[in-house]
């Protein structure tokens, strides 16, 4: 996910698209002649297929302003069981295990980017935004889920107490946002500047907000769902703090160790990586620790608690290029094209419709909080994004909901399917206009350089 580099001349890019033809072509021949291989072997054959697809899918699409991330779930949803079928469900299964590799150094990532100093200067705005997001995108997610529910069968004939109550949660899961996403396309575009810094810290401090809100939501919408349901508050909230304050008491002390190891050692830290990857994520799972919190509070440490902030970003960098190839082309595999077919229209709406809301929510914020007339113009661009951590809390409702959760969880795939395909190639377009990204023409650099200095 390398950023900037020289131009590429339309040989190269003819070039680049002739070798990933023929790579789709090789893989489909071979995959029709030796039907039944399955195993380990095409496991690893995928890893390779995915990776060069990617690469290559990624460099073809740059020259029409798609970010690298587009270029990787492009390639995967191709390949993947829906389309091509170069690559099956069990395959795809085995890939998703380099999920908490992924999101691991994702996280790690994120929190090194945040700065004391930057988050003192947009500390108010930063409030601000968050508070009006979260209400105006709540509230109005939820109407807009009651409005469309002649759009969705699996509401018919429920009475409208338990439709209120499906809508809040929805409204809930709209408020999500995706922190892999974001960091996807700043390490392509190398941006700096007051959108990318606002957008890391925003997005960032989502994630948190969200777990608060769903456990505050459900204590609303499960009386409504399920009359007469005993539920309690008190238990509930005792049960986030254990969550949050678990998670950055255990990110704190991470991150120190990381500081110490980054100093006293400084080696192999792919091999650190890799640990905290698949094992750490393991045990944070079993104790119920908020895993992205964690790791992001480790990495937040490392950089503003130690002087070893910027070996460690590098270190990042340098084992997340290939992790991050492959986590957003098996994420394009898992894709469920026929059920997006199926649900198009209402997925359509719900995802439009927030969109909608998202913009009109960070202008009004935007001038209650009298931000620079950038943050106001392209400021919008990392709210479009879902991925992950809607998909979480879709799989938590289907859970404590079983009645309607599946069909439920079907509508959440569907419309994030939608957000994940749209929001990263508007936020690279926000980046660019705004004139922070690699990719920005030097006279839109330039004028924005101007207007910061004043």
């Amino acid at each position: 996910m390398s950023g900037g580099g020289a131009p590429k001349g339309a040989a190269t890019r003819l070039i680049q698209l002739g070798v990933l033809v023929s790579v789709f072509a090789l893989v489909w021949g071979a995959t029709h002649v030796a039907r039944d291989s399955h195993g380990v072997l095409d496991t690893i054959v995928a890893t390779g297929f995915l990776l060069l697809a990617g690469t290559l899918m990624s460099e073809v699409l740059e020259p029409v302003g798609m970010p690298h991330l587009t270029g990787y779930l492009a390639a995967g949803i191709l390949a993947g069981p829906y389309v091509l079928h170069l690559i099956d469900h069990e395959t795809v299964s085995n890939l998703s295990h380099v999920n908490s590799l992924a999101l691991a150094l994702i996280a790690l990532q994120g929190g090194a980017e945040l700065r004391i100093d930057l988050l003192k200067k947009i500390l108010r705005s930063l409030t601000l935004h968050t508070l009006v997001q979260v209400f105006i995108v709540l509230g109005g997610m939820t109407v807009v889920f009651l409005l469309a529910r002649p759009l969705m069968p699996f509401t018919h004939g429920m009475p409208l107490t338990v439709v209120i109550g499906i809508a809040l949660l929805w409204g809930t899961l709209s408020v999500t946002r995706s922190p892999s996403a974001l960091l996807g396309v700043l390490s392509q575009t190398r941006a700096q500047g007051p959108v990318a810094t606002f957008s890391l810290a925003f997005i960032l401090t989502s994630d948190v907000v969200v777990v608060v809100l769903l456990a505050a939501v459900l204590s609303i919408a499960r009386p409504l769902i399920e009359p007469g349901a005993m539920f309690s508050v008190i238990d509930t909230f005792r049960e986030v703090g254990h969550e949050l304050l678990g998670s950055i008491a255990l990110g704190t002390t991470l991150g120190l160790v990381l500081a110490l190891y980054c100093r006293f050692v400084g080696r192999q830290l792919l091999l650190v990586f890799i640990a905290l990857g698949f094992g750490m994520s393991e045990m944070l799972r079993y104790l119920r620790f908020e895993a992205l919190l964690t790791f992001m509070v480790a990495g937040f440490v490392v950089a503003n608690l130690s002087d070893q902030g910027e070996k460690f970003n590098h270190a990042i960098e340098k084992a997340g290029g290939v992790v991050f190839v492959i986590f957003f082309a098996t994420a394009g595999a898992d894709l469920d094209v026929p059920l997006l077919r199926k649900m198009w229209l209402v997925a359509v709406v719900l995802a439009g419709s927030r969109i909608a809301i998202s913009l009109f929510a960070h202008q009004l914020a935007a001038r209650l909080s009298d931000d620079p007339p950038v943050i106001k113009k392209w400021g919008w661009g990392a709210l479009l994004s879902q991925a992950g951590l809607a998909l979480g809390v879709g799989t938590v409702i289907e859970r404590q909901f079983p009645s309607f959760g599946a069909p439920f969880r079907s509508l959440v795939l569907a419309t994030v399917a939608i957000n994940e395909m749209i929001g990263p190639v508007l936020f690279k377009l926000a980046l660019d206009r705004a004139g922070e990204s690699s990719a920005a023409p030097e006279e839109v650099r330039g004028a924005q350089a101007t207007a910061d200095a004043h």
